[in-house]
């Protein structure tokens, strides 16, 4: 599941396109993301599609946490997706877009997460 955009939009607003155009039949039951999800809109919108938002809150919260540590306890498995971005940075063409058309950079990313398939099975 991938989504090219903007570098200037933030993530929050992607996270229901990048649901949208996933390809797999089924939809995850439970979303884990970082402090910059901690969002009401959000957590409302991803609860009318039956999914678990899991985001510790910023520390500024005003509201009362909704997130208790049993929950939040599936948070230390978001390493696994920072790795997948570090293992991204091994191609070069991706950290540095040179691809002018979204079409070709989606293509090359792709091209790389099957050869990181491949190399990590």
């Amino acid at each position: 599941m991938f989504l090219i955009c903007s570098a200037s939009c933030h993530e929050v607003g992607l996270v229901e396109p990048t649901l949208d155009a996933c390809f797999v039949s089924e939809t995850p039951v439970v979303l884990i993301g970082d402090k910059a999800y901690d969002s009401d809109p959000l957590d409302l919108s991803l609860r009318g599609r039956g999914i678990e938002m899991v985001a510790p809150h910023k520390k500024n919260c005003k509201r009362v946490a909704t997130q208790d540590g049993l929950r939040l306890r599936r948070y230390k498995h978001l390493f696994k997706v920072e790795r997948f971005f570090s293992w991204i940075e091994d191609y070069r063409r991706l950290v540095v877009r040179w691809e002018y058309h979204a079409e070709n950079y989606l293509g090359f990313v792709l091209l790389a997460c099957m050869c990181m398939l491949i190399k990590y099975l």
